[in-house]
C-alpha cells in the first residue's frame, strides 16, 4: 500500500513536471514576440532572440496605432469578426435545429450537403469568389468577407452543435408545444438559451479563424479604410526597409483580443465541446 502511494505520488509529480514543460514551450513564442516589439531593427539581428532590450521602444505600439492606422485596421477586424460570428452561429443553430428536431423528407440531404462543404479547400475557392463578387459589385466591400466567413465556418459549425442538440429531451419541446407555444419561441426561448454553452464554443472558435484569416481579406479589399489587422501589418514592410519593431507591437495587438478571450472562456470552450459527447 505504501508502495502504491509512493508510486502514485512519482506518477503524479512527473504529470505536472511535464505540463509546466509543455506550458513553458507555448508561451516562449508570445514571450519572444514581446520582447520583439521592444526592439529597433538594429537589436532584433543583433541581439539574442529572448534577449531583454536595455532601452525599450514602447513608442513602437504608439507608431503602430498611429502611422500604420492599427486604429482603423482593428476596429474593421472587430465589425467584421463579430458579424461573421453572430451570423455563422444564427444560421447553423437554425439548420441543426431543423435537422434534429424536426421531421422533413430532405433533413438528412440537407445535413449531407452542409458536411460535403468540409470537404472543400477554402483556397480553391478565391477565384470563383471574386469573379461572383465582382459581378455583383462586392469586391472591396466588408460584406464580401462577412459572407465567405459565414459560409465556410457553417459546416464545422453545425457539426459541434449536432451533438448537444441530440441529448435535448424531446419532452421539454413537447411541454412547450401543449402549452402553446409556437415554433419561433420555442427556437428563441427555450432550445436557443438551453445551448449556451456549446454556442459560446462555437463563436470562440469561429472567432479565433476569422481574426486571424488573411488570404480573403487580401485578396477582396483594396481600400484602406476597409483592411484589417492581419493586412494591415504590410504598412511596415516598405521597398528599401521594413520597421520589424512596429511589425511586433501590431502583431502583438493583434493577438491580445484572442488572447483574452480564450483565457476568460477557456472552460467554455471545453464544457461546449464535452457536453454533446454523450448522447442519451
Amino acid at each position: 500500500m505504501f508502495e502504491n502511494a509512493f508510486f502514485q505520488r512519482v506518477a503524479k509529480a512527473l504529470l505536472y513536471i511535464t505540463l509546466i514543460v509543455v506550458a513553458i514551450v507555448q508561451i516562449l513564442p508570445l514571450v519572444w514576440l514581446f520582447l520583439f516589439s521592444l526592439k529597433n531593427n538594429q537589436e532584433v539581428f543583433n541581439l539574442a532572440p529572448l534577449a531583454i532590450p536595455t532601452d525599450p521602444k514602447w513608442e513602437n505600439y504608439v507608431r503602430a496605432w498611429t502611422e500604420g492606422n492599427i486604429g482603423q485596421y482593428f476596429f474593421n477586424s472587430v465589425f467584421i469578426t463579430v458579424a461573421s460570428v453572430v451570423l455563422t452561429v444564427l444560421f447553423a443553430s437554425l439548420v441543426t435545429f431543423a435537422i434534429t428536431r424536426m421531421n422533413w423528407k430532405a433533413n438528412k440531404l440537407m445535413l449531407g450537403l452542409f458536411m460535403v462543404g468540409m470537404m472543400i479547400p477554402v483556397h480553391s475557392t478565391i477565384i470563383p469568389l471574386f469573379n461572383f463578387f465582382n459581378k455583383i459589385n462586392l469586391m472591396d466591400h466588408p460584406l464580401a468577407i462577412i459572407l465567405t466567413y459565414t459560409a465556410f465556418n457553417l459546416p464545422l459549425t453545425i457539426m459541434i452543435l449536432l451533438g448537444f442538440y441530440y441529448t435535448i429531451p424531446r419532452e421539454l419541446e413537447e411541454a412547450a408545444i401543449m402549452d402553446g407555444c409556437s415554433i419561433h419561441r420555442l427556437f428563441f426561448q427555450i432550445i436557443l438559451p438551453i445551448t449556451g454553452p456549446v454556442v459560446a464554443t462555437t463563436a470562440i472558435i469561429n472567432m479565433i479563424y476569422n481574426w486571424n484569416e488573411f488570404v480573403f481579406v487580401n485578396t477582396f479589399i483594396s481600400s484602406d479604410k476597409y483592411k484589417t489587422l492581419t493586412v494591415g501589418i504590410q504598412n511596415f514592410i516598405g521597398q528599401y526597409q521594413t520597421d520589424w519593431g512596429a511589425i511586433g507591437a501590431t502583431l502583438m495587438i493583434s493577438i491580445l483580443p484572442i488572447l483574452i478571450a480564450f483565457v476568460v472562456l477557456s472552460n467554455r470552450i471545453v464544457e461546449g465541446i464535452t457536453s454533446g459527447s454523450v448522447k442519451g
